[in-house]
C-alpha cells in the first residue's frame, strides 16, 4: 500500500487536512487526496474533496453554521460494479477559525450504515440545511 505523507488520510485525519486546505476549497478548488478504505482489507482510494456551501444545523438545542465539505470516492469503473462507496460529509465551523462541527458517513466499510457524529452531544440533532445567499443572518 503506497501512502504519501500529507496526501493520504483516514477517518478524523480528513478534519485536519480540511483545516489546512480550507481557503483553497472555499475559493472553489477541488482537491484530490488519497484515503485508506476498508473493503474488506485496507486499500488506498483516490477521493475528490469540494466545498458544498454553508449549512445550518440543529445540535443540542442550538442552531450552528458550518462549511460543508464533501469527500467523494473516485473508484475505478470496474470497482463500481461491486462496491458501493458513499460520500462522506464533513462540516467545519463557520466562520473561521476552522474547527470540527459534524461528520456523516460510514464508520469503516463502505456498506456500513451512515452515522452522524456531532461536536455537541445530546438530543435535537437535525439534518444540515443550506444557508440561502440572500439570508441577511447568514454571515
Amino acid at each position: 500500500m503506497e501512502v504519501e505523507p500529507g496526501k493520504t488520510f483516514a477517518g478524523f485525519g480528513f478534519t485536519l487536512a480540511l483545516q489546512n486546505l480550507r481557503k483553497r476549497l472555499l475559493s472553489g478548488e477541488r482537491i484530490e487526496l488519497k484515503a485508506i478504505g476498508f473493503a474488506p482489507k485496507p486499500q488506498v482510494v483516490t477521493v475528490q474533496i469540494s466545498h458544498a456551501g454553508v449549512d445550518r444545523m440543529e445540535m443540542s438545542g442550538r442552531t450552528l453554521k458550518g462549511d460543508h465539505f464533501v469527500i467523494h470516492p473516485d473508484l475505478p469503473a470496474i470497482a463500481k460494479l461491486f462496491v458501493r462507496a458513499p460520500e462522506t460529509h464533513l462540516w467545519l465551523t463557520h466562520p473561521a477559525p476552522a474547527g470540527f462541527l459534524r461528520w456523516e458517513g460510514p464508520v469503516a466499510e463502505p456498506n456500513d450504515q451512515i452515522v452522524r457524529v456531532d461536536l455537541l452531544s445530546g438530543e435535537g440533532s437535525g439534518p444540515a440545511q443550506p444557508v440561502k445567499n440572500n439570508d441577511p443572518s447568514s454571515e
